[in-house]
């Protein structure tokens, strides 16, 4: 398989993977510029997206964790394409075909779709996810984690999963059960905090979900980006090497691409 992952800022993505091209979690905001995290929450964005919309490759789908301010914000709104398939959860699906995307294609977890070209299938699998613990969980937006499985002729599936914003909880072991080989996987940091509530996960929740998945190759992003996140990178990797797992995380600097498969 050829691919790639582009890191264009926050939990934006362009995976290309054989001859389809992903968008995840569109956030296009600039340096400086507020946008509405959710439940009355603002919070300035500390960094400029790498590339603009208007730069994006030609792109099969967006695949969007859940409709949160930066994670889908007003310049993705106003500049994507409006025919351009969307899979998120029915609760995202539901409000962007309002906004007149009429490829916002709902996905309940567990349930997949599949884009095919050729002999080349790209399975898409909606995965469990929560945004926060306990009774304030139930005020959030849901959540999908995502599996996203490549597959040419028959071979063995490329598999890369899309933690989305979650934390880490008993649900997820199921992920571990269902994939039990993941080839890399991308997730979203930050330690995000609001009231002193916990929303993201921070490093060490970061570092037990590689240890639970043990993907191949981990991509942390969604960190440093927005003034609620209070994790920093760091608190993930120094927890990673603590530990001593032996797994391979990959930093990729915002505007850099590394090849898939990831070679150590």
């Amino acid at each position: 398989m050829t691919g790639s992952l582009h890191f264009i800022g926050n939990a934006t993505t362009v995976l290309r993977l054989g001859p389809f091209t992903l968008l995840t979690d569109p956030n296009f905001l600039h340096k400086g510029q507020w946008t509405h995290i959710g439940q009355g929450v603002v919070s300035r964005r500390l960094t400029d997206p790498a590339v603009e919309i208007a730069d994006l490759p030609e792109l099969d789908a967006v695949v969007l964790s859940h409709l949160h301010g930066d994670h889908f914000d007003r310049v993705a709104s106003r500049e994507l394409a409006r025919d351009l398939p969307v899979l998120t959860t029915p609760h995202a699906a539901k409000r962007l075909a309002r906004r007149g995307f009429r490829e916002a294609q709902p996905l309940r977890t567990w349930e997949t779709t599949t884009l095919t070209r050729g002999t080349a299938r790209l399975t898409i699998t909606s995965l469990p996810g929560r945004h926060a613990l306990g009774a304030v969980g139930h005020l959030l937006p849901p959540v999908m984690g995502t599996m996203l499985e490549y597959q040419e002729a028959g071979g063995r599936p490329f598999r890369v999963y899309l933690s989305g914003d979650t934390l880490v909880h008993s649900s997820l072991r199921q992920i571990r059960d269902r994939f039990a080989d993941i080839d890399l996987a991308v997730v979203h940091l930050g330690g995000t905090k609001v009231l002193g509530v916990l929303l993201t996960m921070d490093g060490e929740q970061g570092a037990d979900l590689v240890e639970l998945l043990s993907p191949r190759t981990t991509v942390p992003v969604h960190y440093e980006e927005y003034g609620v996140m209070k994790s920093p990178l760091s608190d993930f990797t120094a927890e990673i090497a603590r530990r001593g797992t032996g797994l391979d995380v990959r930093v990729v600097p915002r505007g850099d691409t590394v090849p898939l498969p990831v070679r150590r």
